[in-house]
C-alpha cells in the first residue's frame, strides 16, 4: 500500500514516502525530543469529530486509530524529510489513515493563503481526525481555534480557549501573535462580519505584526528552554 496522495498539501508537496529506520526512531526520540513525549502526550477532544495533540509517536497514532476511530491526520508542522516524520508517514499507510501536511507558522501572522484553505481543508476530510504540531501548543492551537470558528460556528472569544495555557501556550512570548489574530476578529465579528470575508477584505498581516509586542523574556523561555518550532 502506498501513501494516499492529498491534494491540499499546503504549501509544499509531502517529501518521498519510504520505509522508517532505526535512524529515523533516534532522530524521534533524541533530536525531535520525542522521549519527553514518552508519557505527556498533550491530547484533548474538540468536538466529536476533531482532537488536537503534540507530535504522536507510531504507538500513540494506533491508540487514536484504535480508541478513538481517527481517519485523518493533520499534520500541521508541513512535510520534513525527517525521521519523525518517516514514522509518522509508515504507521498512516499501514493504518490507511489520511495523512495530510499542511504547513502552519506558530511566531508570524498567519497568512491569507493559509486562511482561506482553512475551509475546503476542514470540509473534505475524513473523521474523525487528529490535528497536531510539535508541542500541541501553538500551531494545533491556532488550528483548534479555526476549527471551532469556521465548523463549529462558535464566537472568537469561545475560539481564544484553544489558546491558553492550558494547552502549554504561552500568550506573552512570540507565540502572543496567535491570541492576536484571534481577538483582532472579534471587533469585526460583532458587526456581523463572517471571518472568510474579515479574512479576504480586511484583515492586514502586516499590520498585525507591527503592532504586536512580545515580552523578550517569554519568548527566550519558549525557543530557548522549551525549544518549540
Amino acid at each position: 500500500m502506498s501513501q494516499k496522495k492529498v491534494s491540499l498539501d499546503y504549501p509544499y508537496e509531502a517529501p518521498n514516502f519510504k520505509r522508517s529506520g532505526l535512524a529515523d526512531w533516534l532522530e524521534l526520540y533524541l533530536h525531535d525530543h520525542g522521549f519527553l513525549r514518552l508519557a505527556f502526550q498533550n491530547l484533548y477532544q474538540i468536538d466529536n469529530y476533531m482532537w488536537r495533540s503534540n507530535q504522536p509517536s507510531p504507538k500513540q497514532i494506533e491508540h487514536a486509530h484504535n480508541n478513538f476511530g481517527i481517519k485523518t491526520i493533520l499534520n500541521l508542522r508541513g512535510p520534513r524529510e525527517s525521521g519523525g516524520w518517516q514514522l509518522e508517514a509508515e504507521v498512516c499507510d499501514k493504518l490507511n489513515i489520511n495523512l495530510i501536511n499542511f504547513r502552519v507558522r506558530s511566531r508570524a501572522a498567519p497568512e491569507k493563503e493559509m486562511l482561506l484553505k482553512v475551509p475546503s481543508l476542514f470540509s473534505s476530510i475524513q473523521k474523525p481526525s487528529l490535528l497536531h504540531c510539535k508541542s500541541g501548543a501553538d500551531r494545533a492551537g491556532l488550528m483548534s481555534a479555526l476549527y471551532v470558528i469556521v465548523v463549529m460556528k462558535k464566537p472568537a472569544i469561545e475560539a481564544l480557549k484553544q489558546l491558553s495555557f492550558k494547552y502549554l501556550h504561552i500568550k506573552h512570548a512570540k507565540t502572543g501573535i496567535l491570541d492576536a489574530f484571534i481577538s483582532s476578529y472579534i471587533p469585526f465579528e460583532k458587526q456581523g462580519i463572517e471571518f472568510i470575508k474579515w479574512v479576504e477584505e480586511i484583515y492586514d498581516p502586516e499590520k498585525l505584526s507591527r503592532e504586536f509586542q512580545e515580552q523578550p523574556i517569554a519568548s527566550r523561555f519558549v525557543d530557548t528552554i522549551l525549544k518549540r518550532e
